[in-house]
């Protein structure tokens, strides 16, 4: 799917675009993506082309590989939230979905390293649901 996207971190330090084709949508569910979202799974867009240009930036990012893993991710220093990577030695975009400020009509390709989940993650249908912060 081509695209064109604009996106940013939680405190507006670093707003992106992206101009590219998405070419996958995982959700991965490994014990490193849950430490890393301090939630059940990551979302991840994937590119093989594309521009990744950042149109403000005014703190600095922050690159943290695992090692010996291929788990690497780029996050804001300032406010934490996780910003696009670009692996130029095998071009490939990881593109976080959270940080995309643009609709992108993409369903979740797959559900990655499934069987590491978390015990909780499941049901989701079944949990009740709220438009807004519940009352007491």
């Amino acid at each position: 799917m081509k695209v064109e996207i604009s996106g940013s971190c939680l405190c507006q330090s670093h707003q992106f675009t992206f101009e590219g084709t998405l070419k996958r949508f995982y959700l991965c569910h490994c014990s490193y993506c849950q430490k890393g979202t301090g939630s059940a799974h990551v979302a991840n867009f994937f590119s093989y082309d594309g521009e990744l240009n950042y149109r403000v930036s005014k703190s600095s990012v922050t690159f943290y590989k695992h090692l010996d893993t291929r788990h690497e991710r780029n996050f804001c220093s300032e406010c934490g939230s996780p910003l696009p990577t670009h692996n130029k030695e095998k071009n490939i975009f990881k593109i976080p979905a959270g940080c995309i400020d643009t609709d992108v009509e993409m369903l979740p390709d797959a559900h990655l390293f499934f069987g590491s989940r978390a015990k909780w993650d499941k049901d989701f249908d079944k949990v009740p649901k709220f438009d807004t912060y519940p009352e007491k």
